[in-house]
C-alpha cells in the first residue's frame, strides 16, 4: 500500500468517488428519491422536467461548493489541531 501522500500525489485519492454513506437510512432515501423523479417526470412532461432538471443540477453545485469548502475547513482545523497538540509537549 503505498503512503498518503504517494496516493495524494498521484491522483489516488478522490473522497468524492470513495466515500459511501453508511447512514442507515441513506439507500432508502436514495430510492425514494428515484421513485419521485419518475413520477415528477411523468407528471410535468419532458421539457418541463428538463427545466427542473437544469435547477437541480444548479443546486448540485451550490452544495458540492459548500462541501469542499467544509471539507477544507475540518481539514485545515484537523491539521491545526495536530500542530498544536504536538507543540505542546
Amino acid at each position: 500500500m503505498n503512503s498518503i501522500l504517494e496516493a495524494l500525489y498521484r491522483g489516488e485519492l478522490d473522497p468524492v468517488e470513495a466515500i459511501v454513506p453508511s447512514h442507515p437510512e441513506y439507500r432508502s432515501l436514495s430510492r425514494q428519491i428515484s421513485v419521485q423523479t419518475e413520477q415528477w417526470r411523468n407528471r410535468l412532461g419532458e421539457e418541463t422536467f428538463r427545466e427542473l432538471e437544469e435547477y437541480f443540477d444548479l443546486r448540485s453545485s451550490v452544495d458540492s461548493i459548500y462541501a469542499e469548502a467544509t471539507f477544507q475547513y475540518g481539514f485545515r482545523l484537523g491539521a491545526n489541531l495536530i500542530i498544536e497538540v504536538i507543540g505542546k509537549r
